[in-house]
């Protein structure tokens, strides 16, 4: 028996262990979640969400049962701790085996094989566990804590899981000697150490039963708290690591998005639990129960974490995750912040309107912008109707035009018409014109000198704000026609962090996601549109090998392409209405035809939620036809390059 002192001791320290259980159980979840909500296509991720989900199990079972004193929930929550125990194993085998195959050693069919039968034996060891054959009774008055009677199938698991483990640093072994480039040998580094954690936090429960955990308390529980704490900054590593796997981003993207998942979720969380638990316990020494304090402490730790966190995410993501790129980044952010949108230049020219049918007393006005030798109507104010239609603004462009562009205002029917210009290139340049602010007058009505003096800084402020938005749509030009290749570069950057000798020639690195997103915008626009003109499938191989076939027509080029690949999908004979023909015909009356849904539906015989649902399967089908399309082209051109070499 302890001394009294000494078994106070032990108490906080169990309890100090309960908080961390409690903690790496909510660090766990959130990694999990963040797994399933990045980069779940990756097989290194999914196999990474396996191991996360097998700790949330047997953490949270732990936190759940060191918290209640009902024997038979006790019981239940134990083996229910032991089912995470279980797969944690052939879930590390898995986790091993895709990182081994990420840095490009493909299993021959032995590896999946094992991956599959540990799986295999995991069901066997929980069918063991569900009989009460891999582990006995519980044991209440146990030390050094009620736990499960150990059994020979106990010890047999024990062996298993060391086994297992060892084969799995194996290949966490071999695919570190397979990193070739510096950063991906540093990750991998971070990779291994993170994956040490989840065997070290279920390591001390298998020591339940055990002699050493029954005369040594004090040795067993500060095992327990020293391996929590590193088991919760080593998840953090892992999951660090496994957060580069399956995304293109670039790094600083996937360190800020983890940081603040981690400060938002389980750090948020962690805290508002300690904090409730110190009120509660506080509550309990003064001799309350429960307390009020306690929902209110935790709902403002929460709000004031939350403040906290968006007040100082854009100093970390500076100090932190910028690095020499901070002044370029911070000009970006800026640029985002700043960005004058649709919706803000019509408020602006609003209120400019707004201003000059007060100074002129006029019912309405309305300014047009010049793009590609065409006004197009940005916004009209007022009551009176405005023409709208394209040969009135045309007819209007021409009374500018024709009176030679350089005066202050012009009559165009019941309007005022005011030239807006942007200065000129170069010094001996005329003013280019790039836009006009019409006002309705009345049929006598004169502009007055104080008048003109007030318009002169209205138009002044009109023209800037025009000026401001075809400089953007420039910037915007200019970033549409280099995302695909700023895709492309950040994909085969992403491909060789781990396989740097073979994965940048092997990897397909076109989604099929994104291709089904292009091909469906394409489609849309079929016959003509800027989903069409300005597609991401313009950048591929085979469109622009057949700019020559179409006259150098990027539009047509692409359609040709699409209605191939539509014909690929077409099944052989003439056209049907039957099951075989269902997708080619949603493409064909949707797409090519030009039908509305419902018509399409209804001479399909189907509902409009079937019809969009085929209506997915068969633009991936496409998608991956013009894949393997630019696959085989690609093959073609580099083997005449090598040749030609």
């Amino acid at each position: 028996m302890l001394s009294g002192w000494l078994y106070d001791v032990l108490v906080g320290i169990i309890t100090v262990n309960q908080i961390l259980t409690a903690g790496i159980a909510i660090l766990a979840f959130s990694l999990f979640l963040y797994a399933l909500s990045f980069n779940l296509r990756d097989r290194v991720a999914r196999s990474f969400a396996i191991i996360l989900l097998c700790v949330v199990v047997v953490f949270t079972a732990e936190a759940l049962e060191s918290s209640i004193d009902s024997p038979p929930f006790v019981d239940l929550f134990l083996r229910l701790e032991w089912i995470g125990i279980i797969f944690l194993p052939p879930a590390y085998l898995h986790f091993s085996d895709a990182v081994l195959v990420t840095t490009g050693r493909p299993s021959r069919g032995r590896r999946r094989l094992a991956v599959r039968l540990m799986y295999i034996l995991a069901a066997v060891f929980l069918l063991l566990l569900s009989f009460g054959i891999l582990l006995g009774p519980m044991q209440v008055d146990g030390q050094p804590a009620p736990h499960l009677a150990r059994t020979t199938w106990t010890e047999v698991f024990t062996v298993c899981y060391a086994l297992t483990m060892i084969w799995a640093w194996i290949n966490f072994a071999r695919a570190y000697q397979r990193t070739l480039t510096r950063s991906g040998r540093r990750r991998m580094i971070y990779l291994l150490a993170g994956a040490t954690a989840p065997a070290l936090g279920s390591f001390p429960y298998l020591l339940y039963g055990s002699p050493l955990a029954a005369q040594h308390p004090f040795l067993f529980w500060g095992m327990a708290v020293f391996s929590n704490f590193l088991v919760g900054g080593l998840i953090v590593v892992m999951a660090y690591a496994v957060a580069f796997f399956g995304v293109s981003w670039p790094d600083r993207v996937v360190r800020s998005r983890l940081f603040k998942w981690i400060m938002r979720g389980p750090v948020t969380a962690s805290v508002a639990l300690g904090i409730m638990t110190v009120v509660r316990r506080a509550g309990e020494y003064f001799g309350t129960i429960y307390s009020g304090a306690v929902p209110v402490a935790m709902v403002a730790t929460v709000l004031l974490m939350e403040h906290t966190i968006t007040l100082i995410a854009p100093l970390w993501d500076r100090l932190l995750f910028f690095g020499r790129d901070r002044t370029d980044l911070s000009l970006l952010q800026n640029l985002e912040d700043r960005l004058i949108t649709q919706g803000d230049l019509r408020q602006f020219l609003e209120a400019v309107l707004a201003a000059v049918r007060d100074h002129l007393q006029s019912p309405s006005a309305f300014i047009a912008a010049l793009d590609d030798g065409h006004l197009s109507l940005i916004v009209a104010t007022g009551s009176s109707p405005l023409l709208r239609e394209d040969a009135d603004l045309a007819d209007a462009l021409q009374t500018v035009v024709l009176n030679g562009n350089n005066g202050k205002d012009y009559i165009w029917g019941e309007h005022w018409l005011f030239p807006l210009h942007q200065p000129p290139e170069t010094e001996e340049g005329e003013p280019i014109l790039i836009g006009l602010l019409g006002v309705a007058r009345s049929p006598e009505q004169k502009l007055v000198p104080d008048q003109r003096q007030a318009l002169v800084m209205l138009i002044r402020r009109a023209s800037q704000a025009l000026r401001d938005r075809r400089l953007q749509q420039r910037v915007f030009r200019s970033l549409e026609d280099l995302r695909p290749q700023v895709d492309m570069f950040q994909r085969l950057r992403a491909v060789g962090r781990y396989d740097s000798k073979t994965s940048l020639l092997e990897e397909n690195l076109l989604p099929e996601s994104d291709m089904a997103n292009w091909v469906k915008d394409a489609l849309t626009h079929y016959w003509g549109g800027p989903k069409l003109t300005k597609n991401p499938l313009l950048q591929l191989r085979i469109v622009q090998d057949s700019f020559r076939q179409h006259n150098d027509n990027p539009a047509n080029a692409l359609r040709s392409i699409l209605r191939k690949a539509l014909d690929s999908v077409r099944p052989e004979g003439e056209r049907r209405f039957t099951a075989e023909w269902i997708l080619y015909n949603i493409l064909e009356m949707k797409f090519i035809e030009g039908r509305k849904v419902r018509e399409v539906a209804n001479r399909l015989a189907m509902s409009e939620a079937d019809l969009y649902r085929k209506q997915r399967v068969a633009i991936e089908e496409v998608a991956r036809v013009i894949l393997k399309m630019e696959e085989e082209t690609q093959v073609n051109f580099g083997g005449k390059e090598v040749g030609q070499g």
